[in-house]
């Protein structure tokens, strides 16, 4: 179990028009999630990896992005969209950038970190991995941030750290980031030799396989050990209006 410390955002801005939140990311940022990265994600798609039209498992980190539209904080509503049933809850490590890193190192990887948090990285369930889909990754509020930051040198074990995903206050869901096909340092740098990560980017280290469902009416709580935790309320979205 690492031994870590938190300490809160205490930052205010605006990340979009509608209203304001406590979030460690403005809207000049960019939201990074990874695909693929557990090594029983690729276990479990079996030969499907060397199938067309790939061929063959990816050789780089398989990326989506997380667009503004996706961010809430602690406590605010996540809407179920009116045709699906039910949206998976993935928890993940977050890493925030602290300042610019283009081309690093693993080893230096983790001096550009400014710290880490919990995010549920909210997805409607889908088979295509390859090229994960804005329909299923990118509604309005599918990626709640967690308000706490912990600083690197606090967690002695960050790739083996405990993960958890509770429903209405029942565990449902444990996982660790010790299963990780590229652990944290080495995917930063990766991701950072294909573009500059900018001071204030988020990357989501990757949700592992079985993301526990949630409905209307569950709370989903997502938390990282002791240091980070964040719960948030699903709610029918309200239909569609349009202008007149």
């Amino acid at each position: 179990m690492a031994r870590i410390r938190s300490r809160s955002w205490g930052i205010e801005i605006v990340a979009c028009a509608a209203r304001s939140m406590s979030l460690p990311i403005a809207g000049r940022n960019t939201v990074y999630g990874v695909a693929l990265n557990y090594k029983s994600t690729l276990l479990s798609l079996g030969c499907s990896l060397s199938a067309k039209p790939y061929w063959a498992p990816p050789s780089a980190p398989v990326l989506y992005i997380k667009p503004p539209n996706t961010w809430i904080g602690p406590g605010d509503p996540i809407p179920l969209p009116t045709d699906v049933a039910a949206v998976q809850a993935g928890v993940t490590l977050a890493a925030v950038i602290g300042r610019d890193m283009c081309r690093v190192r693993p080893e230096s990887a983790l001096m550009h970190v400014e710290g880490f948090t919990v995010v549920n990285d909210v997805t409607v369930p889908h088979s295509d991995y390859f090229r994960p889909a804005i329909q299923n990754r990118c509604r309005d509020g599918f990626c709640p941030i967690a308000a706490q930051l912990i600083d690197p040198e606090q967690i002695t074990a960050l790739d083996a750290l405990e993960m958890r995903v509770r429903v209405n206050g029942e565990l449902v869901c444990v996982q660790s980031t010790c299963g990780l096909v590229r652990p944290v340092a080495n995917l930063l740098a990766d991701v950072s030799a294909l573009f500059t990560l900018a001071a204030g980017d988020i990357v989501l280290i990757g949700s592992a396989p079985g993301a526990p469902l949630v409905r209307a009416g569950d709370r989903v709580a997502v938390e990282i050990e002791e240091f980070a935790r964040l719960e948030n309320p699903v709610i029918a979205e309200p239909a569609a209006r349009l202008s007149p």
